[in-house]
């Protein structure tokens, strides 16, 4: 429970400091800095590691902020978290940074699982009928799970939509054991 009231903090803060209108680019920076702790477990271990000194850290932050042109304000906050050593919940700042974000913009992120493609023309009516149950405007990603035998599930926030066949089984199973 704490570290979540700590990443929402760390995530607001974050906000505050890039700014509203700054926060999608900002965000993809700081996934682009989570991205590389998590593919170098040097640079990992040096954000997190207590062995290595403040300026070790400021340095090699600056580096790599040059090579991948990271905003002064990202690097400043990755800098805060790392001297905090918090820098290993960065992933769920950002998670929480972007769902505040979305909070705030009245949009919301689904994430549909599917077993095959599916059309444009099945996406954009998925999302007006997700839109019409949400009552926001929708950022539909698609994802291809071969784990599915047919059909999609939906995941919307913390609301998960489940019309695979998979589940629809399930429902039966319980339905037949409930007699």
């Amino acid at each position: 429970m704490k570290q979540v009231k700590e990443g929402k903090r760390y995530a607001k803060m974050f906000l505050n400091i890039v700014g509203f209108d700054n926060a999608p680019a900002a965000i993809n920076e700081l996934n682009m800095v989570s991205s590389l702790m998590s593919r170098s477990r040097e640079f990992r271990g040096l954000l997190v590691g207590p062995q290595f000194k403040a300026g070790e850290r400021d340095k090699v932050i600056r580096e790599v902020a040059a090579k991948t042109g990271l905003s002064d304000n990202t690097i400043k906050f990755i800098k805060h978290l790392s001297d905090l050593r918090v820098i290993s919940a960065l992933s769920d700042i950002i998670r929480m940074a972007t769902n505040l974000y979305l909070e705030k913009k009245r949009r919301a992120k689904a994430v549909v699982m599917t077993s095959s493609e599916i059309t444009k023309d099945y996406e954009n009516r998925l999302k007006a009928a997700l839109e019409k149950v949400i009552k926001r405007d929708i950022d539909i990603e698609v994802v291809k799970d071969s784990s599915l035998l047919g059909g999609i599930l939906v995941k919307v926030g913390s609301t998960m939509y489940d019309s695979s066949i998979k589940g629809q089984l399930r429902l039966l199973k319980d339905e037949l054991i409930k007699g």
